[in-house]
């Protein structure tokens, strides 16, 4: 039996001054899961993530109605800071969130603030670094980092606090591929090694692809599907508003469906793809590539 982590129920949100953000949002997400959010820029879906973490509406402000549960407790009233112990949270806007002169002392600040004893502060510290692959790095000064160790130093913050639920919004929007494809795989060790549930915004899903168990779509503020990925993505692929989000792979694989009425698993990537198409017998063009 599957557990639930977070939940809406029926949840409705606006800032100040603005017409409806969220619309009658019912999602749950499962425990240990990898969900990645998608939908059209302007959908919603920083908005949905800001308020598992409670940045909405009791930092920003705005009207709401319904409810947004964490670990089975309603998040009214909470506080941010109340909330960061269950839930973390790195924006699309990274550096915002870099507080500190050096590496150490930025991933011990939300530690100390927690209320951590000093020699658990220096532990969890190291343990995070080397977690994010930048081991001894506690006295490095935050502009000899380069710009994907910087945001490896705002991951190695919240996992030193040791979240059940990790919420990240674009992670690799600013990336070059290697960039993309490095952060990604270290995201997925995490996921692996500690089952934390994951929540994502994507738009660069391609780089999500090896890893993810749920998909969510949103449009104009509603949640259009949800649901593990083999539930999810013929109905992304049947929505004409919402196809080309889906990755190329997953566009190829539902097109091709739809044109053999044969059913093909769940391509993680080209590899997979490519093996799947020359047992069954298809000519693909091009030699190797899709």
């Amino acid at each position: 039996m599957t557990e639930n982590v977070v939940g809406f129920e029926h949840f409705y949100y606006k800032y100040l001054n603005s017409p409806l953000v969220l619309k009658d949002i019912c999602l749950q997400v499962e425990r240990g899961s990898f969900t990645v959010i998608i939908g059209p820029s302007g959908a919603g879906k920083t908005t949905l993530v800001k308020s598992v973490a409670g940045i909405v509406p009791y930092y920003m402000g705005g009207d709401y109605a319904g409810d947004v549960t964490v670990l089975g407790e309603s998040v009214k009233g909470k506080k941010v800071s109340d909330l960061a112990l269950k839930v973390g949270i790195m924006l699309e806007d990274y550096e915002s969130q870099l507080v500190s002169l050096t590496a150490g002392e930025e991933v011990a600040f939300s530690l100390l603030n927690h209320g951590f004893s000093p020699e658990e502060v220096k532990e969890r510290t190291k343990d995070a670094l080397a977690d994010v692959g930048l081991p001894g790095r506690e006295d490095y000064q935050l502009d000899e980092l380069s710009g994907g160790q910087r945001q490896r130093l705002a991951l190695a913050s919240i996992l030193a606090v040791h979240p059940e639920i990790i919420v990240l919004d674009e992670p690799v929007s600013a990336m070059d591929p290697e960039g993309c494809r490095s952060l990604y795989a270290l995201i997925s060790r995490i996921h692996a090694e500690h089952g934390t549930t994951f929540i994502v915004v994507e738009h660069r899903v391609e780089f999500a692809l090896p890893y993810l168990t749920h998909l969510v779509a949103i449009k104009d503020g509603r949640v259009e599907v949800s649901g593990t990925a083999e539930e999810a993505v013929p109905s992304i692929y049947a929505d004409k508003g919402l196809r080309d989000l889906l990755p190329e792979l997953w566009q190829i694989k539902c097109g091709l469906e739809e044109k053999t009425g044969e059913s093909f698993s769940m391509w993680r990537d080209r590899e997979d793809a490519l093996r799947e198409l020359k047992g069954r017998g298809f000519a693909v063009r091009g030699g190797d590539k899709i």
